[in-house]
């Protein structure tokens, strides 16, 4: 009943819709967190590998490392989907769709990838993900017509991360 009042309200008044990601319409939109946590992820991996080399395996500092590297390791892999998922279900619109037809796969490539990265300490997977990040990133900056570049993150990993240009 109360649908219907608000649907007669609407037809009498045409209402203009809001429209957000939250419950304020900010427009505040960055692939930025997304890539800082798949590079986390990468970065944790590396720890990892690191650990084996530098610590006794079974010890107490052993072990209290290797949990806190993979407890960050799976926070940040799915962070890295959460960002993706706010853009992608807040921001991204059919025309971005049309004039990008392969986001649909990148998009869920990058949810696919960063499961797989909290299920395993590869870091190929980690890298991957980071990559189809990036694609993504270049993807979104296209979308708000943002000139990009690629630049190696000043830190470890170091690997390269796709920046918009600002001038």
């Amino acid at each position: 009943m109360i649908y219907q009042v608000f649907k007669k309200l609407d037809q009498a008044f045409e209402f203009d819709e809001a429209q957000a990601h939250c419950d304020i319409p900010c427009g505040i939109y960055d692939p930025h967190l997304a890539q800082v946590a798949a590079l986390t992820v990468i970065r944790m991996v590396d720890l990892m590998t690191e650990l084996d080399k530098s610590h006794q395996p079974g010890s107490l500092e052993y072990q209290n490392s290797l949990a806190r590297y993979i407890a960050v390791k799976e926070e940040h892999a799915e962070l890295c989907k959460r960002e993706v998922r706010v853009i992608w279900g807040d921001y991204i619109k059919q025309e971005h769709l049309e004039r990008f037809p392969e986001l649909h796969s990148v998009v869920h490539k990058i949810m696919q990838l960063g499961s797989k990265s909290r299920q395993s300490a590869s870091r190929e997977t980690a890298v991957e993900l980071l990559h189809t990040v990036n694609q993504f990133a270049e993807i979104f900056w296209q979308t708000k017509g943002v000139a990009t570049q690629r630049v190696k993150a000043p830190y470890k990993p170091g690997e390269e991360m796709v920046l918009p240009v600002l001038a």
